[in-house]
């Protein structure tokens, strides 16, 4: 690490619990963000802030006039541009050290299997549709990743944390099964742009923590936020026995968990 990184990083190395040594554990990352809208957004930045070496960056959009309202990583500027070049844009102005990989398409499952086969640490759940979500689920727990995964939508959020390489860990199937994912778009229900940016700065923590032992993270627990009264609740997820994703990829937990038929959050 040279003195210009010291530097950079130095309100972060000074945490006991952090050092340099939790530093150097950012810069050896590579972390796949799946989605640059609202939640892909704060995400993004602040991994790249924080020197996460590697980000790799998946979407298939375009910048539209509608996203500017919370998908704080656009601009302008960048209306009609492919998502993940317009992010890339702000991310090497934010920082120059980040290698950035883009992706500009929808990943299918063996996609998505190959990406994670070449070394990925993490992955960041910040997609809009369940199918998405699933696949990825699958790919996580097929490759022993991390994953992190937010929702957001109207007023409501939660974020969690699936790690598979724990005996004990859920995956995200052990929550839902199933989605709707046209009835639970923003374009049908709307959000609060600040909402997305909560969740997403969560999720980015969240991954900070897993990358570098730092703290507790929210591996086995659903964080939900009631925006609306500014209320956080924090729910155990337990492990799922019948699960049909993870069931035979290490031993079950104690109970089983609380499995949700249809979700009251998406991603945007």
């Amino acid at each position: 690490m040279n003195d210009e990184q010291l530097l950079r990083y130095s309100r972060q190395i000074m945490l006991p619990a952090f050092d340099i040594e939790g530093q150097q554990r950012l810069q050896a990352a590579t972390v796949l963000i799946v989605g640059l809208g609202g939640l892909g957004s704060p995400v993004s930045m602040y991994l790249a802030a924080a020197g996460v070496g590697h980000l790799i960056l998946v979407d298939d959009d375009q910048v539209d006039l509608s996203n500017l309202q919370r998908q704080i990583v656009h601009t302008e500027q960048g209306i009609g541009v492919a998502k993940v070049e317009s992010a890339a844009n702000t991310l090497q102005a934010l920082n120059h050290d980040t290698r950035l990989t883009i992706v500009n398409k929808r990943l299918d499952q063996d996609g998505l299997t190959t990406l994670l086969a070449d070394g990925v640490d993490l992955v960041v759940d910040a997609c809009d549709n369940f199918s998405t979500r699933f696949m990825i689920n699958r790919a996580c727990v097929d490759a022993r990743v991390p994953l992190v995964s937010g929702a957001a939508i109207r007023l409501e959020g939660q974020v969690a944390v699936f790690d598979s390489r724990r005996a004990d860990s859920p995956c995200y199937q052990c929550l839902y099964r199933g989605g709707d994912d046209e009835q639970m778009s923003c374009a049908r229900n709307g959000v609060l742009a600040p909402l997305v940016g909560v969740i997403g700065s969560m999720q980015a923590l969240e991954a900070i923590k897993v990358l570098t032992g730092l703290g507790q993270d929210l591996c086995g627990k659903l964080l939900l936020f009631d925006a609306f009264s500014s209320h956080w609740r924090e729910l155990r997820l337990p492990r799922d026995p019948a699960c049909p994703v993870c069931r035979d990829s290490g031993a079950n937990s104690r109970g089983a968990a609380a499995t949700l038929d249809a979700p009251d959050t998406q991603a945007l």
